[in-house]
């Protein structure tokens, strides 16, 4: 575990329910990450004592687990999950558990977990429990379902996902058995909410792997959001793409469009709720990349004007990503020139125009004109020569 010791407020909950005669244990991510040497972000323990035994031990604590009972216990400024030992039966909804029972035992705990590598624990004196050969599937770098994987995933359709997050993340293989009940039980995550969906795609998007969200398309995953699923053999490029949530979501999107597979990529994006910035952003974006990218400075400083800097670069970023364009690179050449593409930039302004004596509409047209004169020539972004264009006297 390449001695990775858990933080003080950590040791001092689990010290405090094993003082009390309750046994507890780190578990899951905390100790998959700690086997592979790798610092764990979240502590999670898990024990022999009832919620409200718990909440008694450390004054201040809260349930915020509901029926799971799950306790944040505060330690100074620091909070740690602690849920009893339990047992779960009946998913009816394929996601949530019908029926929790406290137990005491901690195998019966772990044997409800999603993968062996998630269904290990650690006592406070350094004894790996590992009832399910966790340890050793992270040896040979495999994503295995505890017990039958049928079950773990009509228990749980979003198993199916996390388990492609985890290949994808770790640059683990999928079991056999683990891989073809995903194939068998795609359908039940049309059960599963969009906003868990797209929680894991994003992990998925942002990971080393980020194709594998095309193979949870193919695999039948997102049935419900698509139209039909691609062709075999889609082209690779994610991984590409800059590691920013934005080109990711927008590069995957714009696929998805590009196959047939959506009505469009900003209505994949609508549908997966998406907060309205990266749907605006990404659909501009996608909008770009179904259209010739520029190939000059004129071309992009048009582009900017449409459709602002964010969802411009994102384009050109996410062509570089597909077809290598360097259009990043003319892009923020452009940008650096400090050249006007926009009225903000313009040497003059509306209230310029009017004192010249236009009015209505004829005050945005020629804005609009002066505007496209100094996109062709920047050099002439002159107040003195744009008011004699607007006045008809420039000779």
């Amino acid at each position: 575990m390449a001695n990775i010791i858990p933080p003080k407020y950590v040791r001092q909950v689990l010290v405090t329910l094993q003082g009390r005669g309750y046994p507890a244990f780190l578990v899951g991510g905390c100790v998959r990450d700690m086997v592979l040497g790798v610092q764990p972000h979240d502590w999670d323990i898990c024990t022999a004592a009832l919620p409200e035994q718990i909440l008694e031990l450390f004054p201040g604590s809260r349930l915020t687990g509901g029926e799971q009972g799950t306790v944040t216990v505060r330690i100074h400024s620091h909070f740690v999950e602690v849920t009893p030992f339990r047992a779960e039966s009946r998913y009816t909804d394929h996601r949530h558990p019908d029926l929790v029972q406290f137990v005491a035992d901690l195998t019966a705990d772990l044997s409800r977990r999603d993968f062996t590598i998630n269904a290990m624990a650690l006592s406070p004196d350094g004894i790996v429990s590992d009832p399910f050969g966790g340890a050793a599937d992270l040896r040979r770098g495999v994503i295995r379902c505890v017990g039958e994987p049928e079950r773990r995933f009509e228990e749980d359709a979003l198993r199916m996902l996390r388990a492609l997050r985890f290949s994808a993340k770790l640059g683990f293989s999928i079991d056999l058995f683990t891989m073809e009940a995903i194939r068998e039980k795609a359908p039940l995550c049309a059960h599963l909410a969009a906003e868990r969906v797209r929680d894991e795609l994003e992990k998925i998007l942002m990971s080393p792997a980020p194709e594998t969200a095309l193979e949870a398309v193919s695999l039948g995953l997102l049935d419900s959001f698509l139209h039909r699923r691609p062709p075999e053999n889609v082209p690779e490029g994610l991984g590409e793409l800059p590691r920013r949530e934005l080109e990711r979501w927008t590069g995957f999107a714009w696929l998805l469009e590009h196959y047939g597979c959506v009505a469009s990529a900003e209505s994949f994006l609508q549908t997966m709720r998406l907060d309205g910035r990266t749907v605006q952003l990404g659909a501009a974006a996608a909008g770009l990349m179904n259209e010739p990218l520029p190939e000059d400075a004129a071309g992009w400083k048009r582009c900017l004007r449409r459709c602002g800097i964010e969802a411009s670069l994102c384009a050109a970023r996410c062509a570089d990503g597909f077809w290598q364009t360097g259009h990043a690179k003319e892009l923020k050449s452009v940008l650096k020139s400090g050249e006007c593409f926009s009225l903000r930039q313009l040497a003059v302004t509306g209230n310029d125009l009017i004192a010249l004596g236009l009015q209505g509409r004829a005050v945005g047209e020629m804005l609009d004109f002066l505007l496209e004169y100094v996109i062709e020539y920047p050099e002439n972004n002159r107040r003195e020569l744009l008011l004699s264009l607007a006045a008809g006297t420039e000779e």
